[in-house]
């Protein structure tokens, strides 16, 4: 189940001290057309496998696919959210989303303690 945010979300793009809330701020910023917003949730060098091949890299491609799917009108779905596991400045985060698609995605702890995910992919399922 998706957890709620402490802050709820602002132009100020607070840092996100725990891993589970990676994900809820990222489909309320899609939701909200926040591009820059979502692209804000990864490492600069982090890499994205969005499926058929397709790998993206780093920040720009990933501000790049985004800003696609928020003009596609595409909305992300919520889904079943997985508990962290964390494992010292590691975390791996999943999501069950409604189509029973399951995504799999790693974040790093930065120096500050916020999070910041560096490989996510969309599902784990093959084809």
């Amino acid at each position: 189940m998706q957890r709620g945010l402490p802050w709820g979300d602002s132009a100020a793009r607070k840092p996100v001290f725990d891993p589970q809330d990676l994900e809820p701020l990222l489909i309320s910023r899609q939701h909200a057309g926040d591009v820059d917003g979502m692209s804000a949730l990864f490492e600069h060098d982090a890499v994205i496998d969005c499926g058929g091949g397709r790998f993206l890299r780093g920040r720009e491609a990933i501000r790049a696919y985004y800003a696609e799917i928020v003009a596609s009108g595409r909305k992300f779905a919520t889904g079943d959210q997985r508990p962290a596991l964390i494992c010292g400045d590691l975390a791996l985060t999943s999501t069950r989303l409604p189509d029973g698609d399951i995504t799999s995605v790693v974040a790093r702890r930065q120096t500050d303690g916020s999070w910041l995910w560096v490989i996510d992919r969309y599902s784990v399922a093959w084809d």
